[in-house]
C-alpha cells in the first residue's frame, strides 16, 4: 500500500500556517506531513525566515492526534549526533510515537546557511561521516530512521537503515536508486520520493496555479489525475512513500487534493 505526504510551509515567520495545513492533512486523510530543516531560505526578495524543525513537529503533534511526523530531511551536518537523536526522541515522545526521522548531509543551500553563521559545513567524506553517526545514533529507538540523498555511499548507508528517500529526480533514476538499495538491504529498507508539486482540483485551476507561481519544468503539475499518473511512475519504480512539496504549501487545499482526491487514484 503506497502512502503519501505532504511538507509543511517551513519558511514562514509564524508557525500558524503549518498547523492549519497539518489539521487538514489530517482530516484529508493525509498519511504523514513533514518539516524541512533550515535555518532560512534564500530567494529572490533576499532570506526568508525559517520555522526550526523539531520545535515545529512539536507543535504540530499537539495539535494533531493521527497523522505521522516526520523531518525531511534533518541535517547531520548541523548538530552533533546525540543532540539529534535527542531531538528525534522528544518528537516521538511528544507524539506518541508517530515520527518518520529521516536524516541526510545537507545541500548547497545547507552549505550557505552554515556559512552564514560561522559554522563548518565539512568535506563530502566528513559529512558523510557525519551522516553515518547521525544514523547509528538514532536506530533502534523505536522509530524508523529513513537517510536521504543521491550519491552511492548514502544509498549504501540507506540499506542498513529502515529506509531510503530521495528529494527529486526522474522516475528513471528513482528506480536505479531503489534497485541499489534493494541489491544491499537485508531488511527491506522502505523507499520514498518526494519533489515538488502544483496540484489543482482540476486541469483548469492547475494551469492557474501554474501561471502565477510559474514552476520550474521538472515540478509535477496538475489536476488531482495528472499528477497521480506522475506519482504512479515513481510507485511502478519501488516507491512505497510520495511526498508532495507544493510550491504554494501554506494553502491547505493542497491537503485535500492529496488526501481525497490523488491518493484514492494510486491504489
Amino acid at each position: 500500500m503506497t502512502r503519501v505526504g505532504l511538507t509543511l510551509p517551513s519558511f514562514r515567520d509564524s508557525p500558524e500556517p503549518a498547523i492549519e495545513v497539518a489539521r487538514a492533512s489530517e482530516a484529508a486523510g493525509v498519511d504523514a506531513v513533514f518539516a524541512f530543516d533550515h535555518l532560512f531560505r534564500t530567494g529572490p526578495s533576499g532570506k526568508r525566515p525559517a520555522i526550526e524543525a523539531f520545535t515545529l513537529l512539536g507543535a504540530v503533534a499537539v495539535e494533531t492526534e493521527r497523522v505521522a511526523l516526520g523531518t525531511l530531511v534533518a541535517r547531520a551536518s548541523l548538530r552533533p549526533a546525540a543532540t539529534l537523536a535527542h531531538l528525534f526522541d522528544t518528537v516521538q515522545r511528544v507524539s506518541h510515537g508517530r515520527l518518520i526521522a529521516a536524516i541526510g548531509t545537507g545541500d548547497e543551500e545547507s552549505r550557505i546557511e552554515n556559512e552564514t553563521f560561522g559554522l563548518d559545513f565539512g568535506t563530502l567524506e566528513e559529512r558523510l561521516a557525519m551522516l553515518g553517526n547521525s544514523v547509528a545514533a538514532a536506530m533502534g529507538r523505536g522509530y524508523p530512521v529513513w537517510v536521504a540523498g543521491t550519491s552511492a555511499a548514502v544509498r549504501t548507508m540507506a540499506a542498513g537503515a529502515d529506509g531510503w528517500n530521495r528529494w527529486g529526480g526522474t522516475p528513471e533514476r528513482f528506480a536505479a536508486g531503489a534497485e541499489h538499495v534493494r541489491s544491499l538491504s537485508s531488511n527491506s529498507s522502505v523507499l520514498s520520493w518526494a519533489g515538488l508539486v502544483v496540484m489543482g482540483e482540476n486541469e483548469a485551476a492547475a494551469q492557474r496555479k501554474r501561471e502565477r507561481l510559474d514552476p520550474a519544468p521538472e515540478v509535477i503539475v496538475g489536476g488531482p489525475e495528472r499528477v497521480a499518473e506522475q506519482l504512479r511512475a515513481y510507485i511502478a519504480a519501488g516507491a512505497a512513500w510520495v511526498i508532495a512539496g507544493p510550491l504554494d504549501s501554506s494553502d491547505p487545499e493542497n491537503s485535500a487534493i492529496l488526501g481525497e482526491m490523488v491518493a484514492p487514484l494510486l491504489v
